[in-house]
């Protein structure tokens, strides 16, 4: 037989997530993942072929009949250790300069993210700093915070623009995006954030304007040229920045210029955004810690993708979404870590945690909504977020017995991940 990319053989257990093709789980099914245990001395060994896809997921004894004659690249012995999915972060804005540390202790004294925005810090300090910033100097604080999310765990994220606010900056920003899909190896999915809030000196009439009529067909433009890949498009929808019949504008002109509806809403106050979303068939809509009841029917009616943040919540101390309600009520529920200069978070696994602790949601919903509820999210369900054959060779190997450990070990990561693989190569090892 013709040679292979990976072999990882001996496991303790692989949590394959989907069995059946699933492109999403909703309700009772995130309770119970599939998965592959070790029958006595029979572990679990996974395969990936040549074209960095899964070729199988068995037992040793079987994949080693199948597979006794095939030369791999590389071999795993994973005897004790536990398989997963590799990590999907549905929301991130992990390009800007400029910390923002010193505003740590003003919500720490009970400052709201709106008053501190108002008194000139949020995301208008992040906006000068982004600006003045070379795209060489943005690039290598990017890199960094990618490769710190690799060595968590994440192998595919949604990556934001929204620190430009203006046309040459934001394109700054996603060209910085497009050079880390060439040379990183880790998979993003590229959000054009334009709308992310309204510039100092405008109105949200002329913020509105310009996102539509300069910013978005610059981006068209280089899209057509091949410079730009970009999937998405965002709008922070909320009182005192953009409402709802501009959030309407601006992201009809994104699905019009070929980009999918992923957007923030019904984070600080309740304004309709899941209904929004809903009826303009939006792929997912973030934060929601403000939805309403009819917001959350409408998301399940739609099966528009719930991208929940834990780490915002904790940091703002915000009411935090209903999830629960959600879960129950049908809607697709992901997670993301929001990081940004405000929730400096780049952890799957803590992100996951804190659902479980803060939104009581099981390990196993927060598994499900990291791996292939998180693809859904971007778009890419048919060929992430689950160990199944013809998807792509994704993985986390921890060494535990359990995968649990993953969660239960709170801030553990470091010690617990082995390796980090993407399309069967490994991207990151701690052996």
């Amino acid at each position: 037989m013709s040679g292979g990319k990976l072999l990882v053989r001996g496991a303790r257990q692989a949590v394959l997530v989907c069995r059946a093709g699933e492109r999403a789980l909703r309700g009772e099914d995130m309770k119970t993942l599939a998965s592959l245990e070790q029958d006595g001395d029979n572990g679990v060994s996974l395969v990936v072929g040549s074209n960095g896809l899964i070729e199988a997921v068995g037992h040793d004894a079987d994949i080693q009949e199948k597979y006794g004659s095939t030369k791999f690249d590389r071999v795993i012995d994973a005897a004790g250790m536990s398989v997963l999915p590799g990590l999907i972060d549905g929301h991130t804005h992990p390009v800007w300069a400029g910390d923002r540390v010193h505003e740590f202790a003003m919500k720490l004294a009970g400052a709201t993210y709106m008053e501190v925005h108002k008194a000139g810090g949020g995301i208008n300090f992040t906006v000068e700093h982004t600006r003045s910033a070379s795209e060489d100097e943005l690039y290598t604080l990017f890199r960094d915070r990618l490769l710190r999310m690799v060595r968590a765990g994440t192998t595919l994220v949604e990556c934001k623009s929204g620190y430009g606010l203006e046309v040459d900056t934001e394109i700054k920003m996603l060209k910085v995006i497009q050079r880390a899909k060439r040379e990183l190896p880790i998979e993003i999915s590229s959000t054009f954030c334009g709308a992310h809030s309204v510039p100092r000196g405008s109105t949200m009439e002329q913020a509105t304007d310009d996102v539509i009529n300069v910013q978005l067909p610059r981006l068209q433009d280089l899209m057509k040229s091949g410079d730009l890949e970009v999937d998405n498009i965002d709008v922070f929808c909320e009182k005192g920045v953009f409402d709802v019949p501009s959030t309407r504008r601006i992201l009809q002109a994104g699905v019009d210029a070929g980009l999918a509806i992923n957007f923030h809403g019904d984070e600080l106050h309740p304004m309709n955004s899941a209904e929004l979303g809903a009826e303009l068939k939006a792929r997912a809509i973030s934060h929601l810690e403000e939805i309403s009841d009819a917001g959350i029917k409408a998301m399940a009616d739609s099966g528009s993708v719930a991208v929940i943040l834990p780490t915002t919540a904790y940091i703002l101390r915000l009411t935090p979404p209903p999830a629960r309600k959600m879960i129950d009520s049908g809607v697709v529920v992901a997670l993301g870590s929001d990081f940004n200069p405000n929730a400096f978070c780049l952890s799957m696994p803590m992100t996951m945690h804190l659902a479980c602790v803060n939104f009581r949601m099981s390990m196993n919903e927060a598994l499900a909504a990291a791996t292939i509820n998180a693809a859904a999210s971007v778009g890419r369900a048919e060929t992430h977020g689950s160990l199944e054959v013809g998807k792509v060779g994704d993985l986390v190997i921890i060494d535990a017995p359990r995968w649990e450990h993953l969660i239960y070990q709170l801030a553990g990561h470091d010690h617990l991940i082995k390796y980090v693989v993407k399309k069967g190569e490994v991207i990151h090892s701690a052996t």
